[in-house]
Formats: structure tokens, C-alpha cells, sequence
């Protein structure tokens, strides 16, 4: 690294010489860099951060093409009136079905949820009822046989009756099977509109044709829905009508818009607080340096009065690496996912370390008495070494992040690798063109301080650290005390926890819970068959699945539909049907159960009435649409609903694991569901989060060994880096933190962060010689705080956003950071000290 510093001389003393010329360059580079920057968007999509090869990502694409988005768009109609209602409906369906973003483009949507014929179900729905249902009633009716032929013996005596309670007495069970027939009914037959229970509150479902997580669709496709309501007035159907439009498909583009606007305020506050902080501290040590111990007011109001240009000094060449890095981004990714979205507070953050470092060291310099461009010239042989060490590992740690299959790593790596690397150049060759334009210009003046080069001369004064023993006791003691409850870190594993809880919208939605309640059916998996005739067979072997995983003592699978479950297609299914109808009419038609007036029994004899096979044409719209594709296939859809909530991550691989390939007819089949794209996503993340905490770790401890030319004084470097890292596990302990799929990402991050602290001091000391490690605490020691304040505010500045996800990023990161701090400026000196009292130093 030395040598390759010698080597750029030329080019440093190129741009002290010429500074305005290179600040053009670097600001016309900026321009370019913000022409693409400013085209970024979020992109929310669980799907597009693990590698498209994957066959949950490849089935959710085939599903999105061949049925559309897996959310819905819904428009909740209330009034007192129900008939307003309905007339707004009827006026509003076809006008939103046209809807299109361009003339000729396809429809938002290519369906909805309005009215269901629910006469043609109720006469035929013992024909539209599965075999798994009709072997239910069977066993139902055939119960209720057997109870009314015993109740009809003068000798039968209930045994049951002595304890009412017991939930396995005849009459329990046969309340229980009635319940279910009648929620399986209920859910077939249904109401012939969605409407609530006090009829002022109607609610249309519409249905997109292409994936929810395109923002730009959801927003274009709101704004068409809220133009036509707009348009056909609802005072003029109702003067207390109110139209609302909710649905989970809005969710996605509420959380897209929640997140720019979290980065967007927490970017502006963030990057002010870390300036004013860096300007505030060096103005200070400019103060302190020239005023001494004596109160100067003219000192400080000068300081004072440079401190703006300081603050365009140093953000400036970060701001333009910033552009650069994002234009790059773009150019590269074309969208930021949830975790690169946050990434421009952070490479300020971290970024502006390095400005400190070479700022510091080109006011000690010029404090000395050298001119701008020959402190500059110093500065950047001397600290631009260890400025370039630390960037270039940090960033080298990050690139290894590109390696991972899990895009929220290898993009997160690639863009802060390479913001790392732009913010260096930008502060060891922008940076110094900026601090000798501005002095040339007398914007910024810095003066020799008063001994300072007498200090230069006469070389630095020897010192020791205080307190060695104490504080290397205290810290090992709390090491001890962190690799003990390193067992304790637990995961996140329930999604819901991360997920924001939006009030505007969930007022919203409350609206469409008025009407629906599908909690018992929810994220169900998809898979899209070649053709109808392939459907019998993965049903047979989702339903074999079913029952042994059930013999097993877990239940992953709720329920399987097809069109053909309910509605025979073939011939000889659609004979097999009828003949069951036939048996069911008999047991309905038994002499013990024509004398009950049940009205259960009476709703099932009408329903039993079909006698002849029923024609695919017969089935009403809004029956059928839910088994059709966009192309128009009929038949081709096998839903799978999971038995059990998958906002649990367990929940979600276990269901992964058994469904995510389905063994049938010689073929493998991969349904398609968000929801198991996220528990690939899971996996991966938890595979591969170690391997780049090792990976890190190793390169760290290689590129300190070759900059440091010592094995020991690696080590030595290392040493605090390991200890900060064992103190925020303890530390997540006693707050009760866990690991998420959001924060595991900063494992390896703090990693090469955190090490900056113990390189910078280390080198400085190797520099100055035995016995400076005072001096360097007081000089390279108030940098590294302030460093190391900068990356925590760059993170931090997730603490404050609204997503849990996010915020969890920023709390782990905030603590790591600083514990590794604490341990650079505590525990490093000790040990050095420690060392130089054995003769080691």
C-alpha cells in the first residue's frame, strides 16, 4: 500500500496544483451520476431477492402470467340503502374493468368478486360438493340413521345424558359434523351479493393481471379506480354514500411509499446531524489549538464564521461519491430493494469517516506550519495509507456480501462496496482539490498553532495509559459475561413482527372486513398445470401427501381445491358423481329420516336434486372465474391452503418443505405463492448469513496482516473488533433483540466497520513509536470516535423509521458499532500499554 501511495504522488500533487480543474471533472461526474441516481425506485418484492433459478421464484412467475397479481384491489360501496349500493356497482364494474394504463395495453384487472348465483349452487350443491365432503355427509346422515333407530327402541337409554359436557358423546360428535357440513355449505353457497350483515356495505373485489409488488401498476391502477368513482358521482346514488378504496393490494405501494419517505427524512436529518457534528468537532479542536486554555472570542467567532465552508469542504466530495455510487446503482440493479434502499444515510455515514481521518491530519499538518497543497501532499502519503486500508477493506468485506445467492446480501454489497470506494477517492483526491481551492480563496484559513512546530521538530513526548490492569480485568470479565448468553440470541421468526402496522390503511381495510373474513384461508399456494387432464393426479398426490403428514402427527395441508374437486369434467368422474348423489338421496329418502322436519335435512334434499351431468357453461361466472387463467384455460388450477398461519417463518419452511415439490404422473410440480418464495428467502438468509460473517472475518485478518506487516499487531487490531462484536449479542440479550431476516445483515457489516477503529490506531502508533499511545488516543483516538459516531448515526438513522424490519437494522448496528468503539478506546490502549510494559511494544 505504501509503495502504490508513492506511486500517486504525482497525482495529488496534480490536483493541489490544479484544484478548480478537478472539481469540474468530479462535478460533471456528479451530474451524470444524479441523471441516473434520481430514475431509483423500491422494489418490495420478496421475490426478487433470491436468484430466479429458484423453482418458488420461477412457479410465482408462471402463476403471475397465467392468473394475474396474487392480492386484490377492493372498492367498499356503503350507504343506508342497499339498492344505491348495488346500483353503484353495477355502474362502476364495467367502467373499472376497462381500465388500462394506455389505449390497447392490457386491463388492470381481469376479474371481479360481485355477484354469485347463488340459486344454480344451492340446487346443485351437493353436485359442486368434494368427495371429501360428500364422504362427511355420508357419514353424517348415516349417523343420524343410527341415532334416530336406536332413539326409536323403548330400551335405548343415553348414556351421554349423564354427562352433557362430554365433548365425545354421540350427540357432541353429531353437532360437530353439523357444524362443519355447514360451514362447508355456507362457504359453497354463500350470499348472492358480498355485502354485510346489516346489508350497508357492499364490497367489490377486483382482481390485477399482473404482479402486486409493481408500484407503478398499484398507483396507476388506484388512480383509474378513484377516477371513476370520482366520475359517476356517489351523491348522486346515495347522499350519505362513501366509497372506499382499500384492499391488500394497496398495502404494497403504502409500504413502498412509507419506506422513500423514511429514507427521504431520516437521509435530509441524518446527513445535517452528522455534518454539524464533524464541523462542530473539528472547530473545536481548531479553538482549543489556537485559544489554549484562555477564553478568545475573536478566536472562536472565526472558527465560527469558516465553519460553513468546512461543512461544503467536506460533504461535498461525499455527496458527489454519492451520486456516483447510486448512478452506478442503477445502471447496475435498475430498482433498490428494502435493504439497499436505506443505504445513502449509511455510506455517508461511513463515508465521511474518511474525511475526518484526512481532514484531521491536514489541519495537524497545516497547524505545523506547511503550506495547503504540501500538507496535503503529506497528509495523503502519510493517513491517506490507512484511510485507504480501512475503506478498502470495508469495502473488500461488503463485495464478499456479492458472492451470496440472497440478493438482500449481494446487492447490499455491491452498492456499499462500491460507495466505499467512490467515497475514497472522492476524500483523498476531491477532498484535498476543495481544501486548497477554498485556502487559496481565503474561504478557509487555517493557521499554524502556537508550538506546534516546535512539537513537529522535537517529535512527540512520551506518555503511558492509565489504569491498565482495571480496565483489562473489566473487559475480559464482560467478554465472559457476553460468550455466556451467546446461546440466549434468539430468531425472528414471525414476519408480522417486522411488517409495519399501517393505520390509514388498516382503517381502510376495516371496511372490506365488514364483508370478508378469510382468516381461516389465507396465502394459499398455486399450481398451474399444462392442462386440465393433469390435475387428477397432483390432487391424488397432494391429498396422499395430506394424509402422511397427518400420520405423522403434523398437519401442513388445509385444504386442496380444483375445479374438478367440485365440478367433473370427465365423463366417468362426472358418472362417479352422480352415483354418489344417488346414494345420498337414499339415506336421505331412509324411512327414520323422512319423518324429521330438520331444516338442515331439507336444505340438503334440495341440494341433492341434480340428476344429470351439468355442463361447464351451466356453472355461473363467478364460480367458474376462480379456476379459468388469463388465456382462458379452464381446469389447470390446483389451490393448496396451508393448515396453519404462515406469518410464522417455521410455519412457512415446514410448508415450504412439504408442498414446494409435488411428485406426480412422473413429473415435478412447483406451486407458486409468495409465501414460499419468503421461506426460500428464509433459508438462504440463515445459510448464508454465517458463511459471510466467516468470510468477513477472514479477509479482515488477512489485509490487516499484509498492511501491518505484524501477525501480532493484527491481532492486537483485532482483538477489540472481536470483543465489540461478542458485547452486542450480549447486549441484544438484555434488550430482548432478536435476529431477523432484515438485521442479519449487519453482522458482516459490523464487522468491517467496526474495524476501522482498531487499524487507524494501530497504524498511527506504529507511526509515532513506543510510548505515543497517549498522543494517539488524543489525535487519531478523537477521529475514530468521531468516525465511529458518523457510522452510527448513518445507521441509526433507521431507528427512527415506522418499519420493524428497518428499525431492527438500525438498533443492531447502532450497538454494534458502538460497542466496538468502546472497545477501540478502552480496551485497545490498555493492551498496547500492557505490552509495551513487557517489553512488547
Amino acid at each position: 500500500m505504501e509503495r502504490l501511495f508513492r506511486a500517486l504522488r504525482p497525482v495529488i500533487e496534480a490536483v493541489v496544483a490544479r484544484p478548480f480543474a478537478f472539481i469540474v471533472v468530479a462535478l460533471a461526474l456528479s451530474v451524470l451520476g444524479g441523471v441516473y441516481a434520481a430514475r431509483l425506485r423500491v422494489d418490495s418484492d420478496f421475490a426478487n431477492l433470491i436468484p430466479p433459478s429458484y423453482p418458488s421464484v420461477q412457479a410465482l412467475e408462471r402463476l403471475r402470467e397465467n392468473v394475474g397479481g396474487e392480492s386484490e384491489a377492493a372498492v367498499a360501496i356503503e350507504s343506508p340503502s342497499f339498492e344505491a349500493n348495488r346500483r353503484f356497482a353495477e355502474a362502476f364494474i364495467p367502467r373499472a374493468l376497462a381500465l388500462a394504463r394506455a389505449p390497447g395495453a392490457e386491463a388492470f384487472f381481469v376479474r371481479v368478486d360481485y355477484r354469485r348465483d347463488t340459486a344454480f349452487i344451492r340446487d346443485n350443491a351437493l353436485y359442486l360438493a368434494t368427495g371429501a365432503e360428500l364422504d362427511s355427509l355420508e357419514t353424517f346422515l348415516n349417523g343420524l340413521i343410527e341415532q334416530a333407530r336406536l332413539e326409536a327402541n323403548p330400551f335405548y337409554f343415553d348414556i351421554g345424558d349423564l354427562d352433557s359436557t362430554d365433548a365425545s358423546s354421540p350427540d357432541a360428535l353429531a353437532d360437530s359434523a353439523a357444524a362443519r357440513l355447514e360451514l362447508s355449505y355456507d362457504r359453497l353457497v354463500g350470499k348472492d351479493y358480498p355485502i354485510s350483515d346489516d346489508s350497508t356495505t357492499l364490497v367489490l373485489r377486483f382482481f390485477p393481471s399482473t404482479t402486486q409488488t409493481d408500484v407503478a401498476f398499484i398507483e396507476a391502477a388506484y388512480a383509474g379506480l378513484q377516477s371513476v368513482v370520482d366520475s359517476l358521482g356517489p351523491a348522486r346514488y346515495h347522499p350519505a354514500m362513501k366509497v372506499v378504496l382499500a384492499g391488500r393490494m394497496l398495502r404494497q405501494a403504502v409500504e413502498v411509499r412509507a419506506i422513500t419517505d423514511d429514507v427521504q427524512k431520516s437521509f435530509g436529518s441524518g446527513v445535517a446531524l452528522v455534518i454539524l457534528l464533524v464541523v462542530g468537532f473539528f472547530v473545536y479542536k481548531s479553538y482549543k489549538a489556537r485559544a489554549g486554555r484562555h477564553w478568545r472570542p475573536r478566536v472562536l467567532a472565526s472558527e465560527l464564521a469558516r465553519s460553513p465552508v468546512l461543512a461544503l469542504a467536506i460533504s461535498l466530495p461525499l455527496l458527489a461519491s454519492l451520486l456516483w455510487t447510486f448512478g452506478v446503482a442503477y445502471a447496475v440493479y435498475d430498482d433498490l430493494n428494502l435493504m439497499t434502499s436505506t443505504l445513502g444515510l449509511v455510506l455517508f455515514g461511513m463515508g465521511i469517516d474518511y474525511g475526518i481521518h484526512f481532514y484531521g491530519r491536514y489541519a495537524e499538518e497545516r497547524g505545523k506550519g506547511l503550506a495547503p497543497p504540501a500538507a496535503a501532499v503529506r497528509t495523503f502519503l502519510k493517513t491517506g495509507e490507512a484511510i485507504a486500508t480501512t475503506a478498502l477493506t470495508t469495502a473488500a468485506a461488503f463485495f464478499l456480501f456479492m458472492f451470496a445467492d440472497f440478493k438482500g446480501f449481494s446487492e447490499f454489497g455491491f452498492i456499499a462496496g462500491t460507495g466505499l470506494v467512490f467515497a475514497l477517492l472522492a476524500m483523498i483526491f476531491v477532498l484535498p482539490a476543495f481544501l486548497v481551492l477554498f485556502e487559496r480563496l481565503r474561504w478557509l484559513n487555517i493557521e499554524a498553532h502556537p508550538g506546534a512546530l516546535e512539537a513537529r521538530e522535537g517529535g512527540i513526548r512520551q506518555g503511558r495509559i492509565g489504569a491498565v490492569r482495571p480496565k483489562l480485568f473489566a473487559s475480559l470479565a464482560l467478554l465472559v459475561g457476553a460468550l455466556a448468553l451467546l446461546p440466549s440470541v434468539q430468531f425472528q421468526y414471525d414476519f408480522g413482527a417486522l411488517d409495519p402496522a399501517f393505520k390509514g390503511y388498516q382503517s381502510l381495510q376495516n371496511y372490506v372486513r365488514r364483508v370478508y373474513n378469510d382468516r381461516g384461508r389465507r396465502n394459499p399456494a398455486y399450481i398451474v398445470a399444462d392442462s386440465a387432464a393433469e390435475v387428477p393426479a397432483l390432487e391424488a398426490a397432494l391429498r396422499s401427501l395430506d394424509a402422511r403428514t397427518r400420520a405423522a402427527g403434523d398437519t401442513l395441508i388445509g385444504a386442496v381445491e380444483t375445479l374438478q374437486s367440485r365440478f367433473p369434467l370427465a365423463p366417468a368422474a362426472q358418472a362417479a358423481k352422480l352415483a354418489r348423489l344417488d346414494t345420498v338421496r337414499a339415506l336421505l329418502d331412509d324411512a327414520f329420516l323422512r319423518q324429521s322436519d330438520d331444516p338442515t335435512l331439507a336444505r340438503l334434499r334440495a341440494a341433492a336434486g341434480t340428476t344429470r351431468p351439468l355442463a361447464l357453461e351451466e356453472l355461473p361466472p363467478a364460480f367458474r372465474q376462480a379456476f379459468v387463467t388469463k388465456q382462458g384455460a379452464v381446469g389447470t388450477l390446483v389451490v393448496i391452503y396451508p393448515a396453519k398461519a404462515l406469518s410464522d417463518g417455521r410455519n412457512s419452511i415446514a410448508f415450504h418443505d412439504a408442498v414446494g415439490t409435488i411428485r406426480a404422473a412422473g413429473r415435478d410440480y412447483h406451486p407458486g405463492s409468495t409465501q414460499l418464495v419468503a421461506a426460500d428467502m428464509l433459508k438462504l438468509m440463515q445459510h448464508e448469513a454465517p458463511l459471510m460473517v466467516a468470510f468477513t472475518l477472514l479477509l479482515i485478518i488477512v489485509l490487516k496482516i499484509a498492511s501491518l506487516r505484524s501477525v501480532k499487531w493484527a491481532f492486537v487490531a483485532l482483538a477489540p473488533l472481536l470483543m465489540g462484536f461478542a458485547f452486542m449479542f450480549g447486549v441484544m440479550v438484555l434488550f430482548g433483540w432478536k435476529l431477523n431476516f432484515y438485521n442479519m445483515i449487519v453482522l458482516p457489516a459490523v464487522l468491517g466497520i467496526g474495524d476501522d477503529a482498531g487499524i487507524h490506531l494501530v497504524h498511527r502508533y506504529q507511526e509515532e513509536g513506543h510510548g505515543s499511545m497517549p498522543h494517539v488516543m488524543r489525535s487519531t483516538g478523537e477521529s475514530v470516535i468521531m468516525s465511529a459516531l458518523t457510522a452510527m448515526i448513518g445507521f441509526g438513522g433507521q431507528i427512527l423509521s415506522q418499519y420493524p424490519g428497518l428499525k431492527s437494522i438500525g438498533q443492531l448496528a447502532f450497538v454494534g458499532i458502538g460497542m466496538t468503539l468502546l472497545t477501540a478506546v478502552v480496551f485497545l490502549p490498555a493492551l498496547v500499554q500492557w505490552l509495551e510494559d513487557r517489553g512488547q511494544g
